[in-house]
């Protein structure tokens, strides 16, 4: 992903070379990335047997901001609000909508291989990938939403009315798109190091710590009541029991408000140093992302996972996501999917000029004085111009006699 302009002054130092890790990478967000897409494949691994079992739809529940959210405030912090230039869009062309279509037709060959027929998936993008459309339009959108005067309330005033626009749904993932945008944009900010204060202050880790611990709470005793439509952000209000069609924005506005918050908290606690296995598969924490469905979903069709029931095999199908993170986040699993994963388009794309020095600045001469007007030289009535010596003398003692005295 891009590199921010700036990284945020809490964060420390990379490693540099020899001292493990690749130089020039930050371990805080490689921490952070394995996080996000270690509990993103622990939950799809664990998502279609959840309803059933309190356990498991408590841990959705509980760790629902540190999943789409945190990956999605992540890229933010890795996003450019420059101009779009040649080399951004061919970076986006390579990173992000070429794997989406590869991975998109590897889905449907591997449905069409299990026995549920062959799609083409163009408009809606096959289970996580939906992930890769937003993230592409919201890197587009970026230069565009830093135009306004604030910004953060313009996105997120957009993701509240989305939800009363039945057209905006599952189709070019145009309902998480604009819902997310909020968070991808504060994840932009924090790249500025607008929440530097919050990261080095020392009052702010005991309040991160307060605030995971009481939203766990919170999910381990009300996550019935928290439904998943409302977390999943994919489609159009309906209407509540509670709050009505008209009071549902209130519902987003305090599950959006929650996932910032979360968010904050977590990347707080989130250790800075460098963390062993953990730093080192953050950093392919995209391909751990890209490639989990292709693995969950034979196994889920083969019906190995409904038959999980008693919370010993619950744990052990939660410990089964994880190892399944650990493998694919492993360096041989990356390199091997490294063509796919960052496709080699050098001879589709046009290639990039190097940028044009800039001319020299020649010193240029300062500009003439400008020329005082010449006087006319009085002269004595009667007397013609370049008459006499004396007497043009004697008008010149005349004029300087008087321009002297003040005037006659």
């Amino acid at each position: 992903m891009d590199t921010p302009p700036r990284r945020p002054a809490a964060a420390p130092a990379a490693p540099a070379a020899g001292q493990g890790g690749t130089t020039g990478r930050i371990p805080w967000w490689d921490n952070a990335r394995f996080t996000a897409a270690t509990l993103i494949v622990v939950l799809h691994t664990v998502g279609s047997i959840m309803a059933r079992h309190d356990g498991l739809h408590a841990l959705n529940t509980a760790t629902w901001a540190l999943r789409v959210p945190l990956f999605v405030v992540l890229a933010g912090v890795f996003s450019s609000a420059g101009p779009l230039d040649g080399r951004r869009m061919q970076n986006l062309i390579r990173s992000v909508m070429v794997p989406a279509a590869l991975f998109s037709l590897l889905f449907s060959l591997e449905s069409h291989w299990l026995g549920r027929g062959f799609q083409l998936h163009l408009t809606q993008l096959p289970w996580t990938l939906w992930f890769l459309m937003s993230l592409f339009c919201w890197r587009l959108l970026l230069p565009l939403v830093t135009q306004f005067r604030r910004p953060l309330l313009v996105t997120t005033a957009a993701a509240l009315a989305a939800g009363y626009v039945d057209t905006l749904g599952l189709a070019f993932s145009a309902s998480r798109t604009v819902v997310y945008l909020p968070l991808f944009y504060l994840g932009w900010r924090i790249g500025q190091g607008a929440a530097d204060r919050w990261f080095a202050a020392r009052w702010s880790l005991p309040a991160a710590v307060g605030g995971l611990c009481a939203w766990g709470v919170f999910a381990l005793f009300a996550h019935r009541e928290i439904k998943g439509s409302w977390l999943s952000m994919r489609h159009s209000y309906t209407a509540e029991p509670l709050v009505g069609l008209y009071g549902a924005w209130v519902i987003r506005l305090g599950l959006l408000a929650a996932a910032a918050g979360l968010v904050l908290c977590v990347l707080r606690v989130m250790p800075r140093r460098r963390i062993p296995v953990v730093t080192t598969l953050g950093s392919a924490g995209f391909t751990i992302y890209l490639l989990h469905p292709l693995v969950i979903l034979p196994v889920r069709e083969a019906g190995w996972i409904d038959r999980v029931n008693t919370p010993v095999e619950q744990a052990g199908l939660v410990l089964c996501g994880v190892a399944l993170a650990l493998v694919l986040g492993s360096p041989p699993v990356r390199r091997l999917f490294l063509p796919l994963t960052r496709p080699p388009l050098g001879r589709l794309l046009v290639p990039l000029s190097a940028p044009r020095a800039a001319p020299p600045v020649r010193p240029t001469a300062p500009p003439a004085p400008p020329v005082p007007p010449v006087r006319p030289v009085p002269t004595v009535p009667g007397q013609r111009p370049g008459g006499a010596a004396g007497a043009g003398s004697a008008g010149r003692s005349s004029w300087s006699g008087s321009s002297r005295d003040g005037g006659a």
